[in-house]
């Protein structure tokens, strides 16, 4: 097993990112405050050395640490 450059938790933030949930929904949907989120997602960023969401989700995507699943009927 591999070890991964994120936390369960900021692989599960970001997986919800990528399927285009906003902040509030993440919170909800993993019953954390919305400061959490932006906590997590700040921390992956700079684990990363990028300085957007974007970019993160695309190092993420290269790094295999995250897909983009298609959700769609």
């Amino acid at each position: 097993m591999k070890n991964s450059i994120l936390t369960l938790r900021e692989k599960e933030v970001f997986s919800l990112l990528v399927k285009n949930k906003t902040t509030k929904e993440i919170s909800e949907k993993l019953k954390i405050s919305e400061k959490t989120v932006r906590n997590h997602i700040s921390n992956a960023m700079q684990k990363l050395e990028v300085t957007s969401r974007t970019g993160a989700v695309i190092e993420l995507i290269k790094l295999g640490e995250i897909k983009i699943e298609n959700d769609s009927c």
